[in-house]
């Protein structure tokens, strides 16, 4: 048995030996106001040991106070030192405490003393130890456990293992005739419930009510969370019919788990029942509805909930705010994003370094790439400090944007600031991002072999897919690029379009298209060129349908066709007998203003000139001529 648990001897009139002071404490502790001659309080002393820096300069600071005139300890500095020591699991030096108490006191330690020894004990795993407390103060002070010290005792047990608590209560609790109380019943419905033995949480409800005791909101609310952590909302929701009362815990467990189920309609239900009975949410609950409304695209009711929670003086924080200011820019309302911005300043509610990134990356997505540079200026000057995400969202909306020289400039401020910023490769891929987008291919290579001081593995690696795909070794080429994104390295888009024409080139049309939805993953819309070579691949193979489909994908996401995209399906139709979708591209790429070629003309020309072609083909291809000349 431990030695704390089985203490020697020590007559009541023995004191602990202290050693020299470790940290000087002076005559008129800066903390607490009295004068040298003036007797501290015992709260005083109480607090100076709990702001002690170890457990000596505690022990000395308990020493240290006896000096003064009639100053006397009590049950509270007593409970300061002993916490203090429990932090620094000084369990030794505890016991020795606990014995001077009698002596010094006149009386056993009191409750709230062994409860934080029990606690203690609890935080250093010392479980077997904590149940032997209530023998200790039967034996020792001989004092009857009270129901609070078997709660804490059990608290203890529960954390640590269920089934040890349920047995302590069985055995120990009702062996004693201790029945439990409200505290008992909580905390052994936490421990079912944290292990998701809801079943047995149920049957203790029931037992609860067995024993005349009413549940509490504490209870059912314990039962509720745990209903819906494991997709029972439903039934979590039933059981409310069952308390006397709701409280507002029960309404923030309930509209978070409908949030989770993304059961937007039961969630503002929900919120209607609980501003109805009086309560307002937490800022968790709401700032998930908030979240949920904005991901529907209902942004307006975000805002209208967050203002309603604010006048019945619910907490609305930052983290709230930015979930609607997302909302905004999902949305291309980035200006209301602001405007949120500079409400919420006015409310003092202070922005974050996630408040301005997720309007630098809206204005970024909208093109108003001045507005995204504001917002970086005034971070800087508000004293926000700018972290990588703000860094990287900026690069890649100003080369998205065709400002490269400004990306590279700010590239440059991210390295002088380097800290946790340094070897990220995302903004440098930017740069070549924003290259490639401009087909400035030789200044994109340039840049990528610059970056090889800062990036050795992933450049070399880059390096070699390039020369493979212009040795023609595009198997080798897609293997290291297989190797090199297993190994969650992201390889720029210049690796990409190499890959794809080389893909292309040996037929492998479709690894080509898988490798421009991997640049799309990554942020990196494919150019044109890259397009007409897919467009180009698909057409050499016959799959028409899917040039096409690819061309209308190209057109939705902003991407504008030129000739290379048109002469190959124009042609393929041809050569298919189809002359009405060839004739149609041929006045849809004129509508964009892109001048056929004469390798268009050839292809209508040489359909025409078939035997057997009906003369309704050759009028039609007339009047397309003629509407070109008119127009």
């Amino acid at each position: 048995m431990p030695a704390f648990l089985n203490p020697p001897k020590i007559p009541l009139s023995t004191t602990f030996h202290l050693r020299p002071l470790l940290f000087p404490i002076p005559s008129k502790p800066s903390i607490i106001s009295f004068s040298s001659t003036s007797t501290p309080t015992p709260e005083d002393i109480s607090h100076l040991i709990v702001t002690a820096h170890s457990p000596s300069q505690a022990l000395q600071t308990f020493k240290w106070a006896t000096h003064f005139p009639n100053f006397h300890h009590t049950q509270a500095t007593f409970k300061s030192l002993i916490q203090k020591l429990c932090a620094f699991r000084r369990f030794d030096t505890v016991q020795t405490v606990l014995n001077q108490i009698p002596a010094s006191l006149g009386g056993p330690p009191d409750d709230d003393i062994f409860i934080t020894i029990i606690r203690g004990m609890g935080r250093a795993r010392m479980t077997r130890q904590a149940i032997q407390i209530s023998n200790l103060m039967v034996s020792q002070f001989g004092k009857n456990p009270s129901t609070k010290i078997f709660n804490s005792v059990l608290d203890v047990l529960v954390r640590e293992d269920i089934d040890l608590g349920r047995e302590f209560f069985r055995k120990r609790m009702m062996g004693c005739g201790i029945q439990g109380d409200e505290y008992t019943f909580g905390i052994l419905m936490k421990g079912l419930c944290s292990t998701n033995r809801i079943d047995e949480g149920f049957r203790l409800l029931k037992l609860m009510k067995s024993q005349g005791f009413a549940p509490n909101p504490v209870i059912y609310n314990t039962l509720i969370h745990a209903l819906c952590r494991n997709g029972k909302v439903g039934r979590g929701r039933s059981l409310v019919n069952e308390m006397d009362g709701p409280n507002a815990v029960t309404f923030n467990v309930l509209i978070s788990a409908y949030c989770k189920e993304g059961d937007l309609v039961r969630a503002l239900v929900m919120l209607e029942t609980c501003f109805s009975c009086g309560f307002v949410p937490d800022v968790v609950a709401i700032t998930k509805l908030v979240e949920l409304l904005c991901n529907d695209g209902r942004v307006m009711e975000a805002a209208e909930v967050l203002e309603r929670v604010e006048r019945k003086g619910g907490v609305v924080d930052t983290i709230s705010y930015n979930a609607l200011i997302k909302g905004f820019c999902q949305l291309g309302k980035v200006k209301m994003g602001k405007r949120v911005l500079k409400e919420m300043e006015g409310k003092g509610c202070l922005p974050n370094v996630s408040t301005y990134n997720l309007l630098i990356a809206g204005f970024c997505e909208c093109g108003k790439l001045d507005e995204a540079v504001d917002l970086f200026r005034e971070m800087q000057m508000v004293g926000i400090s700018l972290d990588y995400v703000t860094y990287d969202t900026l690069i890649r909306g100003l080369c998205s944007g065709g400002r490269i020289a400004d990306g590279i400039r700010i590239l440059g401020m991210m390295e002088e600031n380097g800290g946790k910023m340094a070897g990220r490769i995302s903004p440098y891929n930017s740069i070549i991002y924003g290259l490639y987008r401009e087909n400035r291919l030789e200044e994109a290579h340039g840049f990528l072999v610059k970056m090889g001081r800062f990036f050795p593995r992933a450049v070399d690696r880059s390096s070699k897919i390039l020369g493979f795909c212009r040795d023609g070794k595009i198997e080798e080429a897609k293997r290291l690029y297989d190797q090199m994104v297993g190994e969650g390295g992201v390889p720029s888009a210049l690796v990409h379009m190499r890959l794809i024409d080389g893909l292309c080139e040996e037929q492998d049309v479709r690894g080509a298209f898988e490798l421009m939805n991997d640049m799309v993953v990554n942020a990196c819309f494919p150019i044109v060129v890259t397009f007409n070579t897919l467009i180009d691949g698909f057409c050499r193979e016959g799959s028409l349908g899917s040039a096409a489909s690819l061309l209308e994908e190209m057109v939705g996401r902003g991407c504008l066709p030129d000739i290379g995209s048109y002469r190959p399906l124009i042609d393929g139709f041809c050569r298919r007998g189809n002359l009405q979708r060839a004739v149609g591209l041929v006045a849809e790429m004129v509508e964009k203003g892109v001048v056929p070629d004469r390798f268009i003309w050839n292809s209508l020309l040489l359909f025409l000139n078939q035997e057997g072609i009906e003369c309704k083909h050759r009028l039609h291809v007339n009047s397309l001529l003629n509407w070109i000349c008119e127009g």
